[in-house]
């Protein structure tokens, strides 16, 4: 999947940078035992981590473990670099729904070893990904609901209102490391109630005024 869609836009946009953000929900970050960081926790995903809705997600064989992690995203819709955070939404084209899979085990043990844990959050398949709206058809970002089931039981159930750090912010943050471009992507972290997927599971999201996603499990 190289390409998504805007709502009322008839141009596929192309993919590019896949951005996301850890640790951004305070919850989360206790659920999981980490510390709250002092600077913004950035790892990236390749483009062919990205499936639609309605495909299928594929547990590498070298993992025991997989967790979801619903995430609102932010489609960048112009070229910026450095952008002070009074200005950054104006960068915004749209928001979609995603679910950062990530291995669990996988990545444990090489935040272990002190190793980079690309490998446990993105392999192919690790990025389901719904259509994207308008910017303007969201009343406000950080006022959303966002809930994950599993086989229709409710696992994550929190609001974008409780990031530690807002969508402008965000970009301002990222901007700064990264020159953004139309059809980048940013992943703004997950509310506390990750847990398993398995072979079989039906795992569906949905995000207030955003969108629905659903996926299963091969």
């Amino acid at each position: 999947m190289s390409t998504i869609n805007l709502q009322g836009d008839p141009n596929p946009w192309r993919i590019g940078k896949i951005i996301c953000l850890g640790r951004n929900y305070v919850d989360h970050i206790r659920e999981l035992n980490n510390a709250i960081p002092d600077r913004a926790v950035i790892f990236t995903k390749p483009a062919t981590s990205i499936i639609g809705n309605g495909e299928q997600i594929r547990i590498p064989g070298y993992a025991k473990d997989c967790h979801h992690e619903a995430e609102l995203t932010v489609l960048i819709g112009r070229r910026t670099r450095a952008v002070p955070a009074a200005e950054a939404m104006a960068v915004v084209a749209g928001y979609g729904v995603a679910i950062d899979l990530t291995l669990r085990d996988v990545q444990s043990e090489l935040k272990s070893k002190g190793l980079p844990w690309d490998i446990a959050k993105g392999f192919d398949t690790a990025c389901p990904l719904s259509d994207f709206i308008p910017a303007d058809r969201v009343d406000d970002p950080h006022k959303l609901r966002i809930r994950l089931r599993v086989n229709d039981e409710l696992r994550q159930d929190g609001n974008t209102e409780q990031m530690m750090r807002r969508i402008p912010q965000i970009i301002e943050e990222i901007s700064a490391i990264f020159t953004l471009e139309p059809g980048d992507l940013i992943l703004t972290g997950t509310p506390a109630g990750v847990g398993p997927v398995k072979s079989g599971d039906r795992v569906t999201v949905e995000i207030e005024q955003v969108g629905r996603l659903e996926v299963s499990v091969a």
